[in-house]
């Protein structure tokens, strides 16, 4: 057998983009795409998509190239996951929601060769461009259309739009693949909670693996209708359009994401399937009865991004959806931990299945290896469900590293061969993990580490908070103390009301010294809440000990 192994008929590169070939061919004429009334079919978006590579290659777009999009969730921005690797170029979803120094930033650091806009980002793709470097080369702006919603800028005359680019391809192209399964295929930019992004890039082989995987996983059943509440620029969607073309599903799109819009979305096309952070979670459950529509069936959604409160969960399930929690970043380019359920849990009280459910969970079947270690000595940390250390990961879906960032890359990918994930967790007994904090969120008191993700789940459970995050606002006696950001439903309650609410059910010091009260909490596109910019709010307030310790409006 030691003579036997490699051959060409074997080791055929992986790549997901095959995956659509197939659902043209199974699926061909089920609806792969809808948006508003405009409906394709699985063959359709696979010539609309070959049609993309052709032209693309025609403009000039080489192997290996960057090509940007700055789109919401509509057919193009689906399209694009696929067309645009097929050309052989390297895909780099950028988020809308950035302004236009960071989009510059980006450009300039990825080298971008052409970026596809949309209408309601044209003067930020323009500001961006005017604050690239002099003599740096400005990628080619197309902008792509949209119908069906009114008022958005029209396209410059005479521009080459994507409609135009599409009708100039060949819908029988035959598409670039990867020389290699170790290939690039996607930059993403890390841009959720952090101030300083990094690119990491993604190989076919990993894409294809974190498809397959996730499919498993959430046991996704064949041709499901699924609702695009999670932006395609985050992470890929967590691999989901890549997912939605191995089980002929249908892709709803939606341009923008709010209650009133999901519930009726849900109802009129029987939604099965959607994605989306904790704060879409919330929103759902904190819906006025008015907005709030009949579930058409078991409607299943998967959540990560950040660790979700036991409370938002258990309120989301009681008015009939079923939540799957899992966690993963955009270096494992999708979910790679999942809270896989056990049958006997259903017979637990609600709010004792929301806390089981709260957790991040166990390895999804793809990945190799996944732990917690000490800081210091590296080791496994007790299965106690109290000792802290800091997520680690081996698998096949783990980036290939950040561009041009060396430093960065051998910070994160060891020569130990663990990628170090700089989130803070506990290993329960049962071999479940739990995230407690990012490393740079984890607040120390007088000696004592305080998760403010334990202290961000008690104050979800206060019957009138909306939101909530905890960061460190520096402290002349303790070092520091938390310091709790608050929304509320509805006006009334007191920082004195929430404080007293903490010091009923966790230890004192870990109840927030300090509780400002804010409209809406900042932040991403994706629904993180960005504590970076909270955590400089906490600086510039200077010392609890020294001032006031509640604060009840910001």
């Amino acid at each position: 057998m030691d003579r036997l192994g490699a051959n060409p008929a074997n080791s055929c590169p992986l790549t997901p983009l095959g995956f659509l070939e197939r659902s043209a061919t199974v699926f061909g004429d089920c609806h792969s795409v809808v948006y508003h009334d405009t409906v394709f079919t699985w063959s359709q978006t696979h010539r609309r998509c070959l049609r993309l590579a052709s032209a693309l290659v025609s403009l000039g777009i080489n192997r290996g190239d960057i090509v940007s999009v700055l789109l919401p969730n509509v057919p193009a921005m689906y399209e694009m996951q696929f067309g645009v690797p097929m050309s052989g170029a390297v895909l780099n979803n950028i988020n809308m929601r950035l302004d236009a120094r960071t989009v510059a930033v980006l450009l300039r650091h990825s080298g971008s060769k052409l970026v596809f806009v949309d209408p309601a980002s044209l003067t930020l793709i323009r500001d961006a461009l005017k604050q690239l470097p002099q003599g740096h080369p400005a990628p080619r702006v197309i902008p792509v259309e949209d119908p069906h919603e009114k008022g958005l800028p029209a396209a410059p005359p005479g521009s080459l739009t994507y409609e135009g680019l599409l009708e100039k391809g060949d819908p029988e192209f035959a598409w670039v693949r990867p020389a290699s399964e170790w290939d690039p295929m996607v930059l993403n930019y890390t841009s959720g909670t952090t101030s300083e992004p990094k690119g990491v890039v993604h190989c076919h082989r990993g894409i294809f693996l974190i498809t397959l995987d996730s499919l498993i996983e959430w046991a996704v059943p064949p041709q499901p209708t699924y609702l695009w509440t999670l932006p395609m620029f985050h992470a890929n969607g967590w691999s989901f359009p890549w997912g939605m073309a191995v089980v002929g599903g249908t892709n709803v799109c939606l341009r923008r994401v709010d209650a009133a819009e999901v519930y009726a979305t849900i109802a009129g096309r029987g939604v099965s399937h959607l994605c989306g952070a904790p704060v879409v979670l919330n929103m759902l459950a904190n819906a006025p009865e008015g907005v709030r529509r009949p579930l058409p069936g078991k409607v299943r959604i998967l959540t990560a991004g950040a660790p979700p409160p036991a409370a938002v969960l258990h309120r989301t399930e009681s008015i009939g959806f079923e939540v799957i929690h899992g966690y993963g970043l955009t270096e494992t380019a999708g979910l790679v931990v999942c809270c896989a359920w056990k049958g006997e849990w259903n017979k637990l009280p609600a709010s004792e299945r929301a806390r089981l459910k709260a957790r991040q969970g166990v390895r999804t079947p793809g990945m190799a290896e996944v732990d917690i270690v000490d800081g210091e000595t590296g080791r496994s940390v007790p299965r106690d469900g109290s000792t802290m250390g800091e997520i680690v990961l081996r698998g096949g879906c783990v980036m290939l590293g950040y561009l041009d960032d060396d430093k960065a890359t051998k910070a994160a990918i060891r020569d130990n061969g663990w990628f170090y994930t700089g989130d803070v967790g506990v290993m329960h007994p049962d071999g479940y993990m739990e995230i407690r904090d990012r490393s740079k969120d984890v607040i120390i008191s007088g000696g004592e580490n305080i998760s403010s993700v334990e202290v961000e789940s008690v104050l979800y459970s206060h019957p009138a908070v909306n939101e909530a995050a905890v960061v460190a606002r520096p402290d002349d006696f303790w070092g520091e103390t938390p310091c709790a950001f608050v929304s509320l439903k509805e006006e009334g309650s007191t920082a004195a009301d929430v404080i007293a609410w903490c010091r009923q059910r966790m230890p004192h010091y870990m109840v927030p010294r300090t509780v400002v009260f804010r409209d809406e909490l900042p932040k991403t596109s994706t629904g993180k809440i960005q504590k970076y910019v909270l955590r400089n709010l906490a600086k510039e307030m200077g010392s609890t000990h020294k001032g006031a310790s509640r604060i009840s409006k910001m």
